[in-house]
């Protein structure tokens, strides 16, 4: 039984339980994914590119002799749990298990992405002189991505809220003649200059990292990073005989790697 339940315990408890804000996984879609996994690694392939060669009439054709290397996933394994106490139970007027599950799919969620974030931490720096998230710093990354030959469509930018309010603080991103997208109204940025924005949200977990003043956004694309998935987020309940309640568990394998790093920029920016 979680230990702070009996602050909560009345016979006058609202019956629809308020959950604490929370999130799930946000950036499984984002990533070249693997699932189905077995064993405790997966190497992701990569192919390097190629050179045309001229060829003289009737001579042999020379081979591109194109790069082939594998980078390595580890999986870990996560799990997410508590109790429900039989007794305790009955003070409450609402189903603990069924409000257990709800919260410990949006932690291993959450811990999914972490995974992530984690892996894209190798990539280059923009330096962040001491402004927060602007126009000159998104141009910078697109410019990087492109003279990496990194494929236009695909590309993510993750910030913080931080880094959104300095985008809707900029008018000419707000600008209905640069973006159509009415950033104003929606209170919010969805996409510009070909990056999806992805706003991430101060977690336990880690979340984006941020050294004193200084937090770390990432721009960029899908297949640069690589999520392995041997067992998927999965809840379960359990009735345990010894504690005389229920174990409310949730379960994941997994592990997220670096690809490419010429598909990767961090952006610094100041918070």
């Amino acid at each position: 039984m979680s230990i702070s339940l009996s602050s909560a315990a009345s016979a006058q408890f609202d019956a629809e339980v308020k959950h604490a804000f929370q999130t799930s996984g946000k950036l499984r879609s984002l990533v070249r994914l693997r699932t189905g996994v077995v064993g405790d690694t997966y190497n992701f392939r990569t192919m390097g590119k190629g050179l045309a060669n001229q060829k003289a009439s009737q001579t042999d054709v020379t081979p591109m002799d194109i790069s082939h290397a594998k980078v390595a996933a580890t999986l870990q394994n996560w799990v997410a749990g508590e109790y429900t106490d039989v007794f305790d139970a009955q003070e409450v007027n609402f189903d603990e298990r069924r409000e257990l599950a709800e919260t410990i799919a949006g932690a291993m969620g959450r811990r999914a992405d972490q995974l992530i974030l984690d892996a894209l931490s190798a990539g280059s720096t923009i330096s962040h002189g001491s402004a927060g998230l602007t126009l000159a710093k998104l141009t910078t990354a697109s410019r990087t991505l492109n003279d990496n030959g990194v494929p236009s469509s695909d590309r993510i930018l993750l910030t913080s809220a931080e880094g959104i309010e300095d985008l809707l603080n900029d008018s000419t991103i707000t600008s209905a003649d640069y973006n159509t997208v009415r950033s104003l109204v929606s209170g919010e940025i969805n996409s510009f200059m070909g990056f999806n924005i992805i706003m991430m949200e101060t977690r336990a977990e880690g979340g984006l990292a941020k050294s004193s003043t200084t937090r770390d956004c990432f721009a960029f694309h899908k297949s640069s990073i690589g999520c392995a998935i041997g067992l998927d987020i999965s809840t379960e309940v359990n009735y345990i005989p010894e504690k005389t309640s229920w174990l409310s568990l949730g379960k994941y394998k997994a592990g997220a790697v670096t690809i490419d790093t010429a598909g990767i920029v961090k952006v610094e920016i100041t918070e």
